[in-house]
């Protein structure tokens, strides 16, 4: 008998056991269509929570600027030559950028658009259905001791307005653009409204921030970046929920920085024209003194002889005289740019040096004159010199007086910004679809954690590689009518009678077979399960049916006494026969099933396992042998309770109940050398109840050949309890 039992183990094909960390695809979908409904429950959710989402954020509209920045200097720079290109510096659009986004020019657009007063709506509802109304604060002054406190402004009438002050009370009242004012604190609050669309009843939660703070907002919600690479062109854009403040906010930067950009172009040619209004006087004094000397010479020596190879000395030592000067102004500007020791600097230098040694030259060679011509010459040089030099600064203080009344500087706006129509966000079929999907993998990885947690084997090939002992049978989930009714005192068919179509019934049939040409010569079996749920009694019912249907006369036997669940229509139970109350025959009763009867778990005054110690029981399975073809006894929990260790000794074979994927393999090792403690060698076998749909497989019905699998759902018999 043994051997047979051990065949089951040669005949299963050996394959490499699942990682109980792995999971395939179908496993998933299979997992998530066993918990099709959570999944609807967490997607209906998910349905909420996206309209929800989708509605209350606040549609948001982007306004956006183009400028361009003059990256090879202005006109009038240009026009200036030399001189010109000292004030036409040319920033980079980097540069350009971090200009746009400093406080100097956002410190003017925070006081122009009055950025620094809010008035924000009051009400979930109103911002839900978007009948959210719009307060537009010119000014607002709110005393610096309930300045962090909560004030509020009630729209009471049509355009009229009452200040709520922290403490409740009604401060003040009064129509819209006006002025309005109340003492509060020792100090006084002031708040005009420029603009008020909305209902009467509206509440607004006003407030104001620290300039600072508003320019640190505004440069956050700002966009700035060159398009393309140095291209020079810059684009700003800016997002708001109201479209006309998020256009005016746009142009209001654009203005100021122009404006700032000219004003500092304009800055740096007034102080180049202030320099030399200063050293104008100067110069024209050398040259009217230089110019009474010469005349006073010629005076009184009268005239003078001049040849031409002097007349030729004297202009090319004016030339040198002239290039000089305008050398030293030009070191003069770019010593207030550069160091000394800038290049631009030693260059001109240079020059100069080089210039005055010719001219060093040109005075050595006139030595040779009659003194009469040196002298006229050194006049003539002189005012030639003071001359030229007075009409350069003449006609560089005339362009940078143009360039002050006509500069437009670096940077030009190509584009205002226009109230758009459409917001731009937020994207409200995204969000929900957003929600509904985050729901729904929330509510799989939900799933998939809990399946995760359930650390107990669920691969037969497992067991019995671990154990040796056969798994002869895997039964799925099905309506198990002895557990859901125990308490109802109601007596219910067996599910190999009432649905024999259903995937469990066809699993129970496979390990009836099992049971039958593995255990040849077998008069009492045991069914027992390690932990209560396991199913049991469920099995022990079906397969004594199961035995009763092939003509057995089969009697089913509740040995649970603490707490029975097979229904028997006598009140009299197996701990009234023990205690010898009643007889064997008077306590069984017949059942639905025909040729199968019962014996409940009756009623005793003394703990079950004393009653099942000794021979008492061994005596009456004796006497039961003698009466029914096949015994089989519901035995209570291995793990709770000593009854099963008692009762299995006296049994021909033993099946053991397994829960799908609640039982570690540790347990079911530990649970099995406790029998084997008692009594050693002992027939034995597995079935594993409630087992659930796999990637690879069904799971269904898998004995000791092979299982059925899930054929019933594709026969005849669907279609005909459809029809019913």
């Amino acid at each position: 008998m043994e051997q047979k039992i051990q065949m089951g183990n040669q005949n299963v094909q050996s394959s490499a056991p699942k990682d109980e960390d792995e999971i395939d695809i179908l496993e998933i979908l299979g997992l998530l269509l066993k918990h099709k409904l959570f999944l609807g429950i967490c997607i209906f959710l998910g349905c909420i929570a996206g309209f929800l989402a989708a509605n209350w954020m606040h549609p948001q509209y982007t306004s956006d600027a183009l400028l361009q920045i003059d990256v090879k200097g202005n006109k009038a720079g240009r026009a200036m030559g030399e001189m010109g290109a000292l004030l036409d510096v040319a920033s980079p659009a980097e540069a350009e950028i971090e200009l746009l986004k400093s406080r100097m020019v956002l410190n003017f657009v925070v006081n122009q658009e009055h950025l620094c007063f809010k008035a924000s709506p009051i009400g979930a509802l109103d911002r839900l259905l978007h009948r959210e109304g719009r307060m537009d604060l010119e000014n607002l002054y709110i005393p610096t001791i309930a300045r962090a406190e909560k004030w509020m402004a009630e729209v009471v009438g049509e355009n009229e307005i009452a200040v709520i002050s922290p403490d409740g009370r009604k401060l003040v009242q009064g129509p819209v653009g006006e002025i309005l004012s109340a003492p509060y604190g020792g100090d006084t609050l002031v708040i005009l409204v420029k603009r008020l669309l909305a209902t009467p009843g509206q509440k607004f939660m006003i407030s104001q921030i620290e300039p600072l703070d508003a320019v640190r907002a505004l440069i956050k919600q700002l966009q700035v970046s060159e398009k393309g690479k140095q291209t020079g062109i810059i684009g700003v854009s800016y997002t708001s929920k109201y479209p006309d403040k998020a256009a005016s906010i746009l142009n209001t930067i654009a203005n100021v920085y122009l404006r700032q950009n000219v004003e500092m172009r304009s800055a740096e040619a007034e102080k180049t024209l202030e320099f030399l209004e200063e050293q104008l006087p100067g110069v024209k004094a050398k040259l009217d003194t230089a110019e009474k000397a010469l005349a006073d010479y010629r005076h009184k020596i009268g005239s003078v002889d001049m040849g031409g190879e002097t007349r030729a000395h004297l202009e090319k030592v004016s030339t040198l005289e002239k290039e000089i000067l305008e050398l030293e102004q030009q070191r003069e500007q770019a010593t207030r740019l550069f160091k000394e020791e800038h290049p631009s600097v030693q260059t001109i230098v240079k020059q100069q040096d080089r210039l005055r040694s010719e001219l060093s030259k040109l005075r050595g060679s006139a030595a040779k004159m009659p003194l009469t011509q040196q002298e006229v010459l050194r006049l003539q040089e002189e005012v030639a010199v003071n001359n030229a030099q007075y009409t350069a600064m003449l006609n560089n203080i005339q362009q940078l007086r143009v360039v002050r009344a006509g500069e437009v500087g670096t940077v030009r706006i190509v584009d205002y910004a226009q109230i758009e129509r459409k917001p731009s966000k937020p994207n409200k079929k995204l969000i929900f679809v957003g929600c509904v999907g985050g729901f729904f993998l929330l509510g799989a990885l939900l799933i998939y954690l809990l399946q995760m947690t359930r650390r107990g084997v669920r691969s037969s090939l497992e067991i019995e590689r671990e154990t040796g002992i056969s798994v002869y049978a895997k039964i799925p989930k099905a309506e198990n009518a002895i557990l859901s009714k125990r308490n109802k005192g109601k007596n219910t068919k067996p599910l190999v009678e009432e649905d024999p179509e259903a995937p469990a019934s066809e699993s129970l049939r496979s390990l009836y077979t099992a049971i039958e040409f593995a255990v040849t010569d077998m008069h009492v079996m045991m069914v027992t399960g390690m932990v209560p749920g396991v199913g049991k009694s469920f099995v022990s019912k079906n397969v004594s049916a199961l035995f009763a249907g092939s003509g057995k006369k089969t009697l089913l036997i509740d040995a649970d006494m603490r707490r029975g669940v097979v229904y028997s229509h006598r009140k009299q139970g197996l701990g009234d026969v023990l205690e010898g109350r009643c007889s064997l025959d008077n306590a069984v009763a017949d059942s639905i099933t025909k040729n199968l009867y019962v014996i409940g778990a009756g009623k005793t005054n003394v703990a079950p396992s004393e009653l099942l110690r000794g021979d008492t029981f061994k005596n009456f399975l004796e006497e039961a042998k003698s009466k029914f073809d096949i015994v089989v006894v519901d035995t209570p929990p291995l793990e709770l309770v000593t009854d099963s260790e008692l009762i299995y000794p006296v049994v021909d074979f033993a099946l053991f109940v397994l829960h799908y994927g609640r039982h570690s393999m540790d347990q079911i090792k530990e649970s099995m050398m406790k029998l084997d403690r008692c009594c050693e060698g002992k027939p034995r076998a597995f079935v594993m109840n409630h087992c659930e749909h796999e990637g690879h497989g069904y799971g269904y019905g898998y004995g000791y050949y092979g299982g059925y699998g899930y054929y019933g759902k594709y026969g005849y018999y669907n279609k005909d309890k459809k029809k019913k």
